[in-house]
C-alpha cells in the first residue's frame, strides 16, 4: 500500500464499528496492540504499520461482508483503533484555521466514513 492515509480517508464502515474504534483510541498501546494485531511484523515504523493495518482491516472487512464464520468483531475494532491511532501519529500538524475537506477530521487527520 503506497498511500495509506488516502486509503484511510476512503474507508466506509458501519457507524457502530467507527464509534467503537474511536472509543478505543484512549486505550491504544502501540507495543501491545501491534504485537497482537500484526504478530509477524514485530514493531514496525509508523508508516509500515499503517500500510499493514490497512491491508489487515480490508481482509477483516471482507470477512464481515461475506459473513464468514471466522470473522471477529473484536479483532476488526482493534484493527480500526490501531488504524486511527497510527494515522494520527503520522499526521502532519493541522493548519491554523478550519479544515474544509470532508475526508479529514477536525484536526486535519484522515477519518473513517460511516455507511
Amino acid at each position: 500500500m503506497t498511500d495509506a492515509p488516502v486509503s484511510l480517508a476512503r474507508l466506509r464502515r458501519p457507524a457502530l464499528l467507527i464509534r467503537a474504534a474511536r472509543a478505543g483510541l484512549a486505550e491504544y498501546d502501540r507495543a501491545r496492540d501491534l504485537r497482537r494485531l500484526l504478530p509477524r511484523a514485530g514493531q514496525p515504523a509508523p508508516g509500515r504499520a499503517l500500510a499493514a493495518l490497512v491491508e489487515a482491516e480490508a481482509l477483516a472487512d471482507a470477512d464481515r461482508r461475506e459473513g464468514r464464520a471466522g470473522y471477529s468483531v473484536i479483532r476488526h475494532v482493534g484493527l480500526l483503533v490501531a488504524l486511527l491511532a497510527e494515522a494520527r501519529m503520522g499526521a502532519e500538524p493541522a493548519p491554523s484555521g478550519p479544515v474544509a475537506s470532508s475526508s479529514t477530521g477536525t484536526e486535519g487527520r484522515p477519518r473513517l466514513m460511516a455507511v
